[in-house]
């Protein structure tokens, strides 16, 4: 299965080998640096799973977690420089539902991750590729075929094309596809989605001149077509 996870860390560098891994492990992965991201980002997207680094600015972890433990089901994994008994019962009894102590192998992340989603019932959910027009979009394989033509992808291109087939026909503003390319590259701009959709166009429109399925809605953004526009 391919789950959503959100990684709340202000270790910057930290945040991105962990990021790096679970992608490479079939993940959607996103990640923001303090509490307050956090709370906002898991309010957006309400992920799958959280991973969560206990000590952050502004709103540390454990507020996070109790905050979010409230108002959903969110499987919380927690980072922590803390190893004391007494620390580790706090976070579990604020809802976290795995702990991992620092400093930890990211393959003992990924492994810790797939564990919750097994034991939870979210990786048993298969999704099949899916198919809007004349484009197929395989998640768990990350791949993207035109009347059944493998076409190449980057993961900027990718993430676009997956966020847009969760919704076909609706209008995503530049802003809203930067959240989900920003994990990848934080350089991205609105120029950079731009640059993507037109490269997009060249690998799956017929007519790329004259898209038919990757649309412009000028002033606004780009949606995907369910069929001809």
């Amino acid at each position: 299965m391919c789950a959503q996870v959100l990684v709340a860390d202000d270790d910057l560098r930290q945040a991105e080998v962990v990021r790096r891994y679970l992608v490479a492990d079939g993940h959607e992965t996103f990640v923001v640096h303090d509490g307050r991201a956090a709370l906002d980002e898991a309010r957006r997207l309400w992920p799958d799973l959280l991973v969560l680094d206990v000590m952050m600015p502004g709103i540390d972890g454990l507020r996070v977690c109790r905050t979010l433990r409230a108002e959903s089901d969110v499987l919380v994994l927690m980072l922590t420089a803390r190893s004391t008994e007494e620390d580790l019962l706090l976070g579990l009894e604020l809802g976290a539902d795995d702990y991992l102590t620092k400093p930890f192998s990211p393959r003992e992340l990924v492994a810790r991750v797939r564990t919750l989603l097994r034991r939870s019932g979210r990786s048993a959910q298969v999704e099949r590729p899916r198919q809007i027009g004349r484009i197929a979009i395989d998640l768990a394989r990350h791949l993207v075929t035109v009347d059944d033509e493998l076409v190449e992808c980057t993961r900027g291109e990718f993430a676009i094309l997956a966020a847009m087939s969760e919704q076909p026909d609706r209008v995503f503003t530049r802003a809203q596809l930067l959240h989900h390319t920003r994990g990848i590259d934080r350089s991205s701009t609105a120029r950079t989605i731009d640059v993507h959709v037109m490269n997009l166009r060249r690998k799956i429109e017929t007519d790329p001149q004259r898209p038919a399925q990757l649309v412009t809605v000028y002033g606004v953004g780009y949606k995907l077509a369910a069929g001809p526009a």
